[in-house]
């Protein structure tokens, strides 16, 4: 099948998309939704141009959607930006990354029929801890780009997926995928990549919004051997 993947830039999309190649199917675009207001990456908060060179990295074109930030346009804009890769492909169904919210799967599978497509689902009833490890043991690698404040402290936010991380969330009985909106992540290397992305300068962030979260500020990064400045810190809200 020819699918496009939901894609935020962290771990859990990227593992769905990529079990999604080894099963044989070919990826023809990565669907990235940004907010209008902050130009950054819906939800996980990423610099629009590091999902870019996500896209660069990996050999597979992004579609970058702005969205509003009225959660009840959400989903017209979504169809929305599915419509217009379909202008140019022939898409037989979306990859996503959920693993155990009904709700969410819901969402999508009624998505996927008013667009007339299969809603694919690679991670769906896996053991949250079985997904973080398969991560690892696939070769990726990322770190943590947020996380809410009153369940995890400010020293969260850089680390890097593994086996610590995953010792340390399963005792403090936080979900090892950050299910529930508890962290997001940046996916920086893997089988998928061609070269790592290589974060140069970083720096926790306390916000507020929908919760209080800490949020990894990444200023600077690089890839070999072509460097890239996030020139977004001279434009933030």
């Amino acid at each position: 099948m020819q699918l496009i993947a939901s894609w935020s830039g962290g771990k859990d999309c990227c593992l769905a998309c990529y079990k999604a190649v080894l099963a044989g199917h070919q990826i023809v675009s990565l669907l990235n939704l940004v907010s209008k207001e902050h130009d950054r990456c819906c939800f996980h908060g990423i610099d629009k141009e590091l999902i870019r060179l996500q896209s660069d990295l990996i050999g597979i074109p992004v579609f970058q959607k702005p969205m509003s930030d009225d959660m009840k346009q959400y989903e017209s804009e979504f169809k929305s930006a599915v419509r217009e890769i379909q202008k140019s492909h022939k898409v037989d169904g979306i990859i996503f990354g959920d693993i155990y919210l009904d709700e969410h799967k819901a969402w999508t599978e009624q998505i996927c029929r008013e667009l007339d497509m299969i809603a694919f689902q690679p991670l769906w009833n896996m053991a949250p801890e079985d997904v973080f490890t398969d991560f690892i043991n696939a070769g990726f690698n990322a770190i943590i780009v947020s996380c809410k404040a009153d369940i995890m402290q400010k020293r969260f936010a850089g680390m890097s997926i593994n086996v610590n991380l995953l010792r340390e969330l399963k005792e403090n009985n936080i979900c090892p995928c950050g299910e529930n909106g508890e962290f997001h992540t940046l996916v920086t290397d893997g089988p998928m990549f061609h070269e790592p992305v290589v974060i140069t300068r970083a720096e926790p962030i306390l916000k507020q919004g929908f919760w209080t979260h800490w949020s990894l500020n990444i200023s600077e990064w690089e890839n070999a051997p072509n460097k890239y400045l996030n020139m977004a810190r001279h434009r933030q809200k």
